[in-house]
């Protein structure tokens, strides 16, 4: 019969949903059997496609939300939990990288707000909220299983990213919290792991990945030869958020054609 990676009876909450990563990642645990909600802050019409594309909403669910702040955090949780009436899987996939080279001596200090506010700020209040959800509810399915979250890094967090300080910060940062929450919410029935993916083929990376230049050096930096794809970051993703993965917790996952062991 084979194995197969299931997620039903689950709700997920998926941030930046409406494309890239977000949207593979919405596109699989939709596949698994899961409803999905996702937010979105501009592109209305692509996060309507993915809505039907996914089944429409009694499946999966797209919520105009702005992420820079916890309370924006703890009002998109409040809005998947009216919407669905549980929430068993957190995936903290938002954030901004700003394009622009900056130097730290150069740095605007409004950049580097705005940053760690999308980036961190509204991470606290979506945690906070989604594990207090999680605590009150209970198991979906098995008993021991209360939950899943699980954070987007980056290689950048772990070997940092000259001229983008303030996006390596915070990544690390995401790696830092997934091993606090790890060891707080484990004995609680709550995984918490984190995907770290290196260059994916997305909107945000094409700039660079397209550069006459930038382009081959990025490639020749990843021993397999190219950057990833969306679908091979959410993989990994599902993965750790159904029953195959009940022994892993705290951990980061690597996801990057092995660029982290020769960075």
């Amino acid at each position: 019969m084979g194995v197969s990676l299931f997620l039903h009876q689950k709700v997920a909450l998926v941030t930046g949903g409406s494309r890239g990563i977000g949207a593979e990642i919405v596109r699989i645990f939709t596949e698994a059997g899961a409803q999905v909600a996702f937010n979105y802050r501009q592109t209305r019409d692509r996060a309507e496609a993915l809505v039907a594309e996914c089944g429409g909403p009694a499946r999966c669910l797209a919520i105009e939300q702005e992420l820079s702040t916890p309370s924006d955090g703890r009002a998109l949780v409040s809005t998947a939990v009216k919407a669905f009436g549980r929430l068993d899987i957190l995936v903290v996939n938002h954030g901004v990288w700003p394009a622009e080279d900056a130097p730290i001596a150069e740095m605007r200090e409004e950049q580097w707000r705005n940053t760690l506010a999308v980036n961190l700020d509204s991470v606290f209040g979506l945690v906070q909220a989604a594990v207090g959800q999680m605590e009150r509810q209970g198991p979906a399915v098995q008993p021991g299983d209360s939950g899943h979250i699980v954070l987007i890094s980056s290689t950048a967090g772990q070997r940092g990213e000259a001229f983008h300080t303030d996006y390596a910060v915070t990544k690390g940062a995401l790696i830092s919290l997934t091993k606090s929450l790890s060891s707080e919410l484990a004995p609680r029935g709550i995984r918490v792991n984190c995907v770290a993916p290196g260059w994916v083929t997305t909107e945000m990376s094409a700039p660079a990945l397209k550069d006459p230049e930038l382009g081959p050096k990025i490639a020749a930096g990843i021993p397999v030869g190219r950057p990833g794809t969306p679908r091979e970051i959410a993989g990994p993703v599902l993965f750790l958020c159904t029953p195959l993965a009940g022994f892993i917790s705290g951990e980061v996952v690597n996801v990057n054609g092995g660029a982290v062991l020769v960075g």
